[in-house]
């Protein structure tokens, strides 16, 4: 079982900066895959960034130059820097992690900019 929890969403100018984090508990040590989606009203959720166990990573054409995904020091953290936010990022930002072959979803966090 893996437990992930977002934090560090909420309300931003257009052209503003967030950080988002997300803690793991659980089965954190057997992690293959961490990383973000997100879900604006009346669309599906989509990948915003992921990043594997060698800590190369993967991001959505729409947040290349703007986004950055990391990991911490600690294997139960992951961060996603979101700079230059425009209000097309106004979503509920997910976190998401493989293990073992099966998916966990944190609950979310909003993240609205404002135009």
């Amino acid at each position: 079982q893996l437990l992930l929890v977002e934090s560090g969403g909420g309300l931003v100018q257009a052209g503003g900066s967030l950080r988002l984090s997300c803690a793991a508990s659980g089965g954190i040590f057997s992690i293959d895959t961490m990383g973000w989606y997100r879900q604006a009203p009346g669309k599906q959720r989509e990948l915003v960034a992921l990043i594997n166990s060698d800590r190369s990573t993967n991001l959505a054409d729409s947040v290349k130059g703007r986004f950055t995904i990391s990991r911490g020091n600690a294997v139960n953290t992951l961060y996603l820097q979101m700079n230059r936010l425009i209000p097309e990022d106004t979503a509920v930002y997910y976190c998401y992690g493989k293990r073992l072959g099966v998916a966990y979803w944190g609950r979310g966090t909003q993240v609205t900019v404002s135009s």
